[in-house]
């Protein structure tokens, strides 16, 4: 998928909906001794959301981009706000999220943002309800819907073989059920 959406602290340049927010990078290990940090992106557009004076948001923070470039395959950043390798570790973990205008999309009709999918009713591939997608989670391996089914929330691996359909302006998604992930009944 694209970008994130996450729920940072409110920006300085007023109240935002958590709709507002993507998050587009996790941060990772410091990278030497200046408080450089590397990051695992969370966006098809690093060049964007890591460019010279973007602002960031973390949990109770902004940072502001003072540098970013690409080292083995691994993005690299320098936030103005980190001088050292002890601040650099203390960011360790942290999601970072960029504010997006709430009408703004990916360009590829295929991508989404997360928040695009919050709300949708999930329904399987002959159409028997399950429910509403709460959020998307995002791991390693892959990344997962999170269901309300009932009174229950179920995971579902959000991967094209068991979601076929992901039909943002009809208000649904299709998810091809495999024995025992849902376990309707």
């Amino acid at each position: 998928m694209n970008d994130q959406t996450g729920s940072p602290s409110p920006s300085p340049v007023g109240p935002a909906r958590d709709e507002d927010w993507v998050v587009v990078a996790r941060v990772g290990r410091p990278h030497g001794v200046r408080g450089e940090v590397t990051v695992e992106a969370r966006t098809d557009e690093p060049e964007r959301r890591f460019a010279t004076g973007a602002v960031l948001q973390a949990p109770g923070r902004t940072l502001t981009v003072a540098g970013s470039r690409l080292h083995q395959g691994r993005w690299l950043l320098r936030l103005e706000e980190l001088h050292s390798r002890e601040d650099a570790e203390a960011a360790r973990g942290l999601e970072l999220s960029v504010r997006v205008d709430p009408d703004e999309r990916p360009e590829d009709p295929e991508e989404f943002y997360d928040h695009q999918l919050v709300g949708l009713r999930v329904e399987t591939t002959d159409g028997t309800p399950v429910g509403e997608l709460l959020r998307v989670e995002h791991h390693g391996a892959q990344d997962l819907l999170v269901v309300r089914a009932g009174e229950r929330e179920v995971l579902f691996p959000f991967v094209a073989a068991l979601v076929p359909v992901v039909d943002v302006p009809g208000g649904r998604v299709v998810v091809d059920d495999a024995p025992g992930l849902l376990d309707l009944e």
